[in-house]
């Protein structure tokens, strides 16, 4: 193979990454000339709407599989959190890439935690998980939706128009935005559980031996295991990107996993966790036996409140 075309979208965040795969892609194989194909997604076109009101995270993958599908790129370069637990028919999730920081990340120009906050303070989110898990911290603050990529976002909030913004620590890591604002706070595990996948991209691929042979070296062991139990957890619940569920595993130093999950209610005021440690030979299997036992406690008719409440806004 001579050539290899990535499908992308054009915001700041998926170009870096785009760049970032075509860079690793041809110091891996010297000759391969690898090209970025430019794609305005559903997801980007609307701006003014919620994602929860217009069908989630995957509008942002539509028009790039399409691409794939109908020839016109061999992969595509996701974040993991934004791509469904379900892949369409001949394309596959070849490859997940070692992890960045997992964390969401608090960012304003006057406050540097989420405790330093004021009452009734603007936050600034476009995640159901994000909101729900904030207002169980601080019911006193205002949620605001907040769309656009981040560069967007972050002029939003110099613009004065929030207080705070939530995003993925990985992303302003990426940009190298750190620097972009006063205070930048990771926002800890214990305070907020990020969403699965994230930190990760995910390399989706037609299913051509030859380009799978090419992928399967961006594969990074360790952030496989801890984003398939993600996304088994998830799948398990049928908790599409439209329901406020958090979970992240985290293979620790002894070779063990921390797994972290929680899901409820948008507003907070009803939420299912719990946390476990297990071994890396139960990777496969425990996302799903730990589902499982939420599904027991009376997480799918939580999950259902939380959709119909989001319906009714």
């Amino acid at each position: 193979m001579k050539k290899l075309v990535i499908a992308t979208r054009g915001s700041q965040l998926a170009l870096w990454q785009s760049n970032h795969i075509k860079a690793i892609l041809e110091e891996q194989n010297p000759g391969l000339e690898v090209e970025l194909n430019v794609i305005v997604t559903t997801g980007d076109r609307i701006q003014d709407k919620a994602l929860s009101k217009i069908g989630g995270k995957g509008l942002f993958l539509k028009e790039l599989e399409e691409a794939m599908l109908q020839g016109e790129a061999q992969i595509a370069v996701h974040s993991l959190k934004d791509v469904p637990t379900v892949m369409p028919d001949g394309l596959l999730l070849a490859a997940i890439t070692d992890r960045e920081d997992s964390r969401d990340a608090l960012l304003s120009e006057k406050y540097p935690n989420i405790d330093a906050l004021p009452q009734g303070a603007i936050v600034g989110t476009s995640s159901l998980r994000r909101r729900m898990q904030i207002q169980k911290l601080r019911p006193d603050l205002i949620i605001k939706d907040l769309r656009g990529n981040v560069d967007t976002r972050i002029k939003k909030l110099k613009k004065g128009d929030f207080d705070a913004i939530i995003l993925a620590a990985a992303g302003i890591n990426r940009l190298s935005l750190l620097d972009a604002v006063k205070h930048v706070y990771p926002i800890s595990l214990e305070e907020m559980i990020p969403s699965m996948g994230q930190g990760a991209l995910g390399i989706e691929s037609v299913n051509n031996a030859q380009v799978l042979k090419i992928v399967a070296r961006l594969e990074d062991e360790y952030s496989r295991m801890e984003t398939t139990i993600e996304r088994a957890f998830v799948d398990e619940l049928d908790g599409g990107c439209q329901v406020p569920i958090g979970v992240n595993a985290s293979v620790l130093e002894d070779g063990t996993i921390s797994i972290k999950a929680v899901l409820g209610l948008p507003d907070g005021t009803e939420m299912l966790s719990d946390s476990k440690i297990t071994s890396k030979k139960d990777y496969e299997n425990i996302g799903r036996e730990m589902a499982a036992e939420f599904i027991q406690k009376g997480a799918k008719e939580l999950l259902l409140r939380a959709e119909a409440m989001m319906e009714n806004k």
